[in-house]
């Protein structure tokens, strides 16, 4: 059993970055995939980013493609989701997500295919 946490969350303007992190404990070999899904007050909770196991393969969620980049370090056991060109709508709790090997770009985005999650981190971008 793999444990996350994630931080980096915090207050930003409009256009600025911020990098999230998500570091695993536990089980902690790189073959598990992750996910970064985000959940804004009043709405459900939705995809972000993915990276598969080995970190060959990344899908983005459309609302994010050429804003955010996802990636992995396997020797710090660690996940970051770099923001870029952060709007007010991107503001919510991000979630990493950790889920089997075999999971492919068409299937990161099911929120149904990870077992385990982190506590959360809170995006704030202001206008």
């Amino acid at each position: 059993q793999v444990q996350l946490v994630e931080s980096g969350g915090g207050l930003v303007q409009a256009g600025g970055s911020l990098r999230l992190s998500c570091a695993a404990s536990g089980r902690t070999d790189s073959r598990y995939s992750l996910g970064w899904f985000r959940q804004a007050p009043g709405k459900q909770r939705e995809f972000v980013a993915g990276i598969t196991g080995l970190g060959r393969s990344t899908s983005y969620a459309d609302s994010v493609k050429g804003r955010f980049t996802i990636s992995r370090d396997g020797a710090k056991n660690t996940v970051y989701l770099q923001m870029n060109s952060l709007k007010p709508e991107d503001t919510a709790i991000y979630y990493c997500a950790a889920g089997p090997s075999f999971l492919t770009p068409p299937s990161m985005g099911n929120s149904r295919m990870y077992q385990t999650w982190g506590q959360g981190t809170q995006v704030t971008v202001s206008s």
